[in-house]
């Protein structure tokens, strides 16, 4: 058996998180159920979605078609810009579970903060009622920032389960873990491999060629390492199995170093101060 995927984190509220999961951003509406199916014939349990992907019916699909207890699978979706207020959100969750079939989520987060709009406060408010009601299992943000965060605990008594961000070697964000890990919030990183870009970096193809293993298999062994929670994106088996056969790369602390002094502080991704896209489409 992959050990892989039996690894847990826990979270606050008392549930846990696969640690390895796949993530369907841009993977074609169309396309979605056939990929989801395989990931979860593989052996995936962890499904990342957003409402902004519009694949949202696809994961739902393959997940009534694969047979699995629901129990069995762990399902996140998050919110878009455009459905952020009190009200909103509640409807969103709704259209959310509707759309993937589901009635309720594993996990919900609000996708950015959003700070232009000044509802992320009262979107908040919203998920907290959902978690306090059982109406999700637990509820988290993305892409937030410690201020976010500090404001954050004001607000409510309910911790954010997870931050989803941007996070892979070259670009670490240590501040932010740090902060998330003192409140009890889990790190959870998206393009965990740079949107490919760190699988071409020199000291990552190095150590690869050592260990005789994928550059690929050496970025998400760092991730388990570090105690990240990881999605990565793919539609191919072939890299489904090999993004999961992670049992055996054995990273010395000195090769977990190498990787930790890879951060050049470039980001990839949005600027979560300044993105304001209702990402509804």
């Amino acid at each position: 058996m992959n050990e892989t995927f039996s690894r847990r984190v826990p979270l606050a509220g008392g549930t846990s998180i696969p640690q390895l999961g796949l993530g369907v951003f841009q993977v074609e509406s169309g396309g979605t159920q056939q990929v989801v199916e395989r990931a979860l014939e593989i052996g995936y349990r962890h499904i990342d979605t957003a409402a902004a992907y519009v694949n949202e019916e696809g994961v739902g699909a393959a997940i009534h078609a694969s047979g699995i207890p629901r129990e069995e699978v762990f399902v996140t979706s998050k919110l878009r810009n455009g459905d952020q207020g009190y009200e909103s959100a509640l409807r969103a969750y709704a259209d959310t579970c509707t759309r993937l079939g589901l009635e309720r989520l594993d996990l919900y987060l609000i996708h950015w903060p959003n700070p232009a709009a000044g509802l992320w406060q009262d979107t908040w408010r919203a998920l907290a009622r959902l978690a306090d009601q059982g109406e999700v299992a637990a509820v988290g943000v993305s892409n937030f920032m410690p201020e976010h965060l500090e404001e954050l605990a004001q607000l409510s008594e309910v911790t954010p389960a997870v931050n989803q961000i941007e996070l892979h070697p070259t670009y670490q964000q240590r501040e932010l873990a740090d902060h998330c890990r003192e409140r009890g919030i889990a790190v959870q990183a998206y393009s965990p491999l740079g949107q490919a870009g760190d699988l071409e970096h020199p000291a990552i193809t190095e150590l690869a060629g050592r260990l005789d293993v994928s550059p690929a298999q050496v970025i998400l062994r760092w991730h388990l390492d570090r105690g990240h929670v990881v999605i990565p994106k793919t539609v191919s088996p072939e890299r489904m199995r090999s993004n999961a056969d992670l049992d055996d790369v054995a990273l010395s602390e000195a090769d977990l170093a190498v990787l930790d002094g890879l951060d050049s502080g470039q980001r990839i991704g949005n600027d979560p101060y300044t993105f304001d896209k209702s990402q509804i489409r």
